[in-house]
């Protein structure tokens, strides 16, 4: 089977062409929600159910490279480690809150988290375990170095990272999620997005910055 994603969590281990695939699949998701065959993916990306199975093993090999390909979309912000002062880290922070915003509000993630949470209510599958391992909790672990490395320098205090990113994910996130699963039409904008972000950052370092 393809390693659909390396280690980090990007998108560097995927074929053009396999992204083609998996863009399919969250293309299906988002029309027909819970009818995902492998012979419906086969179909909309042109290729046999050979060669899918060949790259991602069962349906829920394909769903996890789905989900870890959508999830690659949202970045923990670039810094250099070495150089981190707390004007990086604000823009790190701003910039991961922005764009996990913009990923979480596309019709494809609303469709897929909608499907997770339909299996996970009825047992279907382990597509909801899939969507944790490989999305919110995969999330965390390519942020939290960030927190670790700020607090390093002495720009964060906090005694344990996933606690300290649990608050910055309620933080950016707030009632936004569950208002779009639960069907509001709720629409942000660039800079909507943008301000929320900055908000988030400036709470979030008012209860974890270490010269508070």
């Amino acid at each position: 089977m393809a390693q659909a994603l390396n280690e980090n969590g990007t998108d560097e281990g995927l074929t053009a062409r396999q992204r083609q695939v998996l863009d399919a699949v969250l293309a299906l998701l988002v029309e027909g929600g819970d009818t995902l065959t492998m012979n419906a993916v086969a179909r909309r990306a042109s290729c046999s159910k050979e060669t899918l199975y060949k790259w991602f093993g069962d349906r829920d090999g394909l769903l996890t490279a789905t989900v870890r390909w959508q999830a690659s979309k949202v970045r923990a912000g670039n810094y250099d480690k070495a150089h981190l002062d707390a004007g990086a880290l604000r823009a790190s922070l701003e910039a991961f809150a922005a764009n996990w915003l913009k990923v979480i509000s596309s019709r494809t993630s609303i469709a897929l988290n909608r499907v997770a949470v339909a299996h996970a209510a009825s047992a279907k599958d382990n597509l909801g375990e899939i969507v944790l391992a490989n999305g919110r909790f995969a999330i965390g672990e390519r942020m939290k170095p960030l927190l670790e490395a700020a607090r390093e320098a002495g720009l964060l205090s906090f005694d344990d990272a996933e606690t300290a990113f649990r608050s910055f994910f309620g933080l950016v996130g707030r009632d936004v999620q569950i208002r779009l699963l639960l069907g509001d039409a709720l629409k942000l904008s660039d800079m909507e997005i943008a301000r929320d972000a900055k908000r988030a950052t400036q709470q979030f370092l008012s209860l974890y910055g270490a010269g508070k």
